[in-house]
């Protein structure tokens, strides 16, 4: 009843629980999460019928590393936050948590969790779990037509879109490369050693073969980029490689 009841004491990082207190509060917690474009997931009680320690309004941070920030409970409420919420993130969804005694756990359908409470105090808690994703990240190499339509289809779309000659960051999604010619292979070579998951080239398929026939690994580049739609404007060029990557994700 007690670790139902009582906050555990803090240990270790890595999959632990970590008082917000020592974060500061919650939202700057949160502020600072977006500006580095880090995963997470908010956990928020909307519903506490005694004996829990957690109350309603009562929040918390599930971050990758399965460490939580904030409170939602004692260890028994925390640990099944941390699994499912790790659960969302892989996904970006929602759901509702229910952590109950009833006989209608464990059971899940569209928009609820629920499992069994695994402490001998009972008490029922409706959690409400949001996996924050940060948008995808689309690097675009190129000033022309084609490459600022990129730029304006792309953020549109919800994207963060970088453009220019910078590095290609670690978490971007797709490098759309619409350069005509100008410093096409760099790039192409960096996006491929970052593992980007979707590379695309704006060429012909011929002279595209021929970029790719040097460099290593080039297969993995998408040429001509886009779904065949018939695309003639750069806009629509824009929405054929937009529709591939969606298509492929």
């Amino acid at each position: 009843m007690s670790e139902f009841l009582g906050m555990p004491a803090p240990r270790p990082r890595g999959g632990t629980l970590v008082p917000a207190a020592k974060e500061g509060p919650l939202d700057d917690r949160v502020a600072r999460l977006r500006s580095g474009r880090e995963p997470y997931v908010l956990a928020t009680v909307v519903r506490a019928l005694r004996p829990t320690s957690a109350k309603a309004g009562d929040r918390a941070l599930v971050l990758p590393d399965g460490t939580i920030e904030g409170f939602v409970g004692g260890v028994c409420a925390t640990d099944t936050v941390r699994a499912q919420g790790l659960r969302l993130m892989g996904t970006g969804r929602a759901t509702l948590l229910r952590i109950t005694p009833e006989a209608e756990a464990p059971h899940e359908e569209e928009g609820l969790v629920a499992v069994g409470q695994p402490c001998l105090s009972g008490g029922t808690l409706e959690i409400f779990l949001e996996a924050v994703l940060p948008p995808r990240l689309v690097r675009v190499h190129g000033d022309g037509p084609i490459a600022r339509a990129f730029v304006s289809v792309g953020e549109a779309m919800g994207c963060t879109v970088e453009s220019g000659d910078g590095p290609v960051a670690a978490d971007t999604s797709a490098v759309l490369v619409a350069s005509h010619g100008v410093d096409e292979e760099p790039v192409l070579r960096e996006a491929l050693a970052r593992q980007v998951p979707y590379i695309g080239l704006i060429a012909s398929r011929k002279r595209g073969a021929a970029v790719l026939a040097r460099i290593k690994g080039g297969e993995r580049v998408h040429v001509p980029a886009g779904l065949d739609i018939g695309a003639r404007t750069p806009g629509e060029v824009a929405v054929s490689v937009y529709a591939e990557i969606i298509k492929l994700r």
